[in-house]
């Protein structure tokens, strides 16, 4: 079969380079509105009897991108493609995975399942809010991650440093970044008052007289980030933190309260969009994911094991 990318308009520059990595080249499409507002998308290339991987981060305006996502995808499958991947470097909705009260939705299984209709063959995505999302596909889930990449612009010389889980929800990921850099573990206890606010309610592990690496699977209010900064700061830590996530969202004030922390370096990955002029004034550094993505949709072309490329735990 032959190889082929699509791209949606969520992150053009990232599919671009995915492709490139993977020595292939876009398929030519079309996306506009119509004048009611209705989206229009078309694939101008043949697909017939294509392997073909569709490469679109369902990142804000979400409703727009996964809509985009799964027009394409139809397009491909009516175009005769014989096997379709939704390669999907940032998954919206995904820390919806639960109810916090009696009558809410579980939104990551409603995505979940509007993708099921899409007729994907597969679905591959980096670094999910919970590893147990593969559970709401209806079709094999292949779990990237990006914490190899990200850990080794961290470094590992400086061993008067800890990496903190600005919340429970992170404790698995600060595990994974504390083996691959050789550092000791601390884990800030949080509770989110509303979307843009979250208090800081306890401290577990020794930060005195250390400086932290806080790690979490996004960045998007800074508001966790934040409050864990001034828990560390309360425990001894030293200033001048690291601030490592994959998917660098920077919504609603999320760059002002992040510069305000002082941080030595922000480092995120591009599976979104990165901030224009290189975050304003934040010391960011952004690590492209392309290579990886490349490297999984070739194995996968080639059936080929990704063992090494996924979360495990």
């Amino acid at each position: 079969m032959v190889l082929t990318f699509v791209t949606g308009s969520a992150n053009a520059a990232l599919s671009e380079a995915v492709a490139r990595h993977a020595a292939q080249t876009l398929a030519a499409t079309s996306i506009h509105r119509f004048p009611d507002g209705e989206l229009y998308v078309a694939v101008r290339d043949s697909l017939r009897g294509h392997d073909v991987y569709l490469v679109q981060p369902t990142s804000p305006p979400f409703e727009t991108h996964l809509l985009e996502l799964l027009l394409l995808a139809d397009a491909c499958w009516r175009a005769g493609a014989a096997r379709l991947t939704a390669v999907i470097p940032y998954f919206g909705y995904a820390r919806q995975d639960r109810r916090a009260g009696g009558r809410e939705p579980v939104g990551a299984r409603v995505v979940a399942d509007v993708l099921s209709t899409a007729r994907f063959d597969r679905v591959v995505a980096l670094d999910l809010h919970s590893a147990p999302l593969e559970g709401f596909f209806a079709c094999p889930l292949e779990h990237l991650t990006a914490v190899p990449l990200l850990a080794e612009v961290v470094g590992g010389d400086a061993p008067d440093r800890v990496v903190v889980a600005p919340d429970l929800g992170a404790a698995r990921l600060a595990d994974r970044y504390a083996r691959t850099l050789n550092l000791p573990v601390a884990m800030v206890h949080k509770t989110r008052v509303t979307g843009e606010e979250v208090v800081a309610r306890g401290l577990t592990g020794d930060v005195r007289g250390r400086v932290p690496v806080i790690v979490d699977d996004m960045i998007s209010t800074g508001a966790t980030v934040a409050a864990a900064a001034g828990a560390l700061a309360e425990a001894g830590a030293r200033p001048g933190a690291t601030i490592v996530a994959t998917h660098g969202l920077f919504v609603t004030g999320a760059l002002e309260r992040l510069r305000a922390l002082r941080p030595e370096r922000v480092i995120v990955t591009d599976s979104v969009t990165p901030p224009d002029a290189g975050g304003g004034g934040l010391p960011l550094h952004v690590v492209s994911v392309a290579p990886l993505l490349a490297d999984a949709v070739k194995r996968l072309h080639e059936d080929r094991s990704l063992a090494d490329l996924l979360v495990h735990g």
